[in-house]
This record gives structure tokens, C-alpha cells and sequence, in this order.
């Protein structure tokens, strides 16, 4: 493999791994918002 070739491969897996965490925060910040409203609302 030339070395253009493990700078292109480093690239893209800096690009999976960032578009994963921004998935997996998504998540989460959807998830927070969901539960967040359902304590708010609750009766005590």
C-alpha cells in the first residue's frame, strides 16, 4: 500500500468515527429530550 493510499484509509476511518460519535449524540440528546419532557410533565 503506498503511502497515499494509508493517508487516504486514515482519513476515512477519522470520517466513520466522527460521523458515528455524532450518531451515537444524537441519540443520546434525543433520548434526554424524550425523557426530559415526560419528568417535567409528570404529577408528584
Amino acid at each position: 500500500m503506498t503511502e497515499e493510499e494509508q493517508k487516504k484509509r486514515k482519513r476515512r476511518s477519522i470520517f466513520i468515527a466522527l460521523m458515528l460519535a455524532a450518531f451515537v449524540i444524537l441519540f443520546y440528546a434525543i433520548t434526554i429530550i424524550r425523557l426530559g419532557e415526560n419528568v417535567i410533565s409528570r404529577p408528584l
